[in-house]
């Protein structure tokens, strides 16, 4: 009896395992693009943490960004899991014309109703959009870049990159806990995000 519950326990794990490797297939990143230089790098030039996440679009970045423009909660939404960062509201799945006026300093609220945290801290239109947390000292925390690499045949690769600076204690957990965890939610929203992008752009006729 007990090795059939060893068994079933190493059943389960092994296939929970299987699908993480499978989920993150879907939106790893390559070596190369790892390690190249992106926008807003400049901002946190020597990172405690960092992640890297990408995903090819069978759409040109003209027709990619207008998605990222709209983010935020109690704008377009994150494209991630509702439930979570968008107070159970669905995010939008078409282009929301209000909401695709941008310039540096605009609020993009990470929660519904909350007017801080993601600001704009640079961007280059349908080329890169960086998003950053600063502390009240003006310290860029963290910043969120979105890249957008034209390829062949009228796709995009988006990648993505998150980065955090020294000191970095969300809810006041250590940083040998909040490095480590951070990157777990990072990769688990993400992964959902980068998707909601990718069937978004490619379902709705190009522009």
């Amino acid at each position: 009896m007990k090795k059939k519950v060893l068994f079933g326990i190493f059943g389960v794990v092994a296939v929970l395992l299987a699908l993480v490797m499978y989920a993150s297939q879907q939106v790893r990143a390559t070596p190369g693009e790892k390690s190249a230089r992106l926008a807003g790098d400049e901002l946190i030039p020597n990172p405690v943490g960092s992640v890297n996440h990408a995903i090819t679009i069978r759409r040109p970045p003209g027709d990619v960004w207008p998605w990222l423009v709209q983010m935020g909660a109690g704008r377009a939404g994150w494209y991630s899991y509702d439930f979570v960062d968008n107070g159970g509201h669905t995010s939008a799945e078409r282009i929301v014309p209000e909401y695709q006026k941008i310039e540096v300093g605009a609020v993009y609220p990470a929660l519904p109703g909350v007017r801080e945290v993601f600001v704009v801290a640079q961007y280059e239109r349908e080329k890169s959009l960086v998003l950053a947390w600063r502390l009240p000292s003006g310290k860029y925390q963290t910043t969120w870049c979105f890249t957008l690499e034209p390829l062949e045949k009228e796709q995009t690769r988006l990648i993505v990159r998150g980065r955090v600076a020294a000191d970095y204690h969300p809810y006041g957990l250590p940083q040998w806990i909040a490095l480590p965890a951070g990157g777990m939610a990072h990769f688990v929203m993400e992964r959902k995000q980068l998707m909601g992008i990718a069937r978004r752009a490619e379902s709705v006729p190009g522009r």
